[in-house]
């Protein structure tokens, strides 16, 4: 995944993007929260942010909430950097404003480590649940367009679709209804003495 590490302090930022880099991690860092609200914004492949309490520009939480409340929705797993003179309300203010996560500086590499691999998990539930979502959303509107009038030729009883083909309501059934056709005969064809017949060719 790549990761946005956003911190003013340069020594610092630079400790944790040569950590990241060695366990994998495609980086891009900034220097202050309105450069890093200004990536956010233009670069939607970043899944994992790490942000520093006080930065010029934007605070951490100043990023975070806009990052909540003004991005369209989409997978972001936020982890701010806190120092230790950093008290209860502020944490309280971070995940108030959208944060995740928070480490406090000086943290432990391990704990860092394992806190990102909390954060990759999170965004891949997020990106499937999402995807499943989408496929809802599509199978909805194929129910949508069962729903409506279906031009049927009277004499071949084929369906005319949304791309003026007509086709045989087998195919068309199992492709906007996801689901699968069995052939058979009802009481009145078989005691009638009527075969069933393969499908005939889809045409225009």
């Amino acid at each position: 995944m790549k990761v946005l590490i956003a911190d003013d302090d340069l020594i610092a930022r630079q400790v944790l993007v040569n950590l990241l880099k060695a366990w994998g991690y495609t980086v891009k860092e900034c220097a202050d929260g309105q450069q890093a609200w200004d990536i956010l914004q233009h670069e939607p492949e970043l899944s994992l942010v790490i942000l520093d309490w006080e930065m010029p520009g934007l605070t951490g939480a100043e990023l975070c909430r806009r990052a909540r409340q003004e991005m369209p929705p989409r997978p972001l797993h936020l982890i701010i950097l806190t120092g230790v003179h950093i008290g209860i309300e502020a944490l309280v203010e971070a995940f108030a404003a959208g944060a995740d996560d928070f480490l406090t500086k000086p943290f432990e590499p391990r704990e860092l480590k394992a806190r990102l691999h909390v954060g990759e998990r999170l965004v891949q539930y997020q990106r499937v649940l999402a995807q499943r979502v989408q496929d809802l959303e599509a199978t909805l509107a194929g129910v949508e367009r069962l729903q409506r009038l279906l031009p049927i030729c009277t004499v071949c009883k084929r369906v005319r679709d949304d791309q003026d083909y007509w086709r045989e309501v087998e195919t068309y059934l199992t492709e906007h209804a996801k689901g699968l056709i069995s052939h058979s005969l009802c009481p009145t064809c078989a005691a009638a003495g009527e075969q069933i017949t393969t499908p005939r060719r889809v045409s225009k």
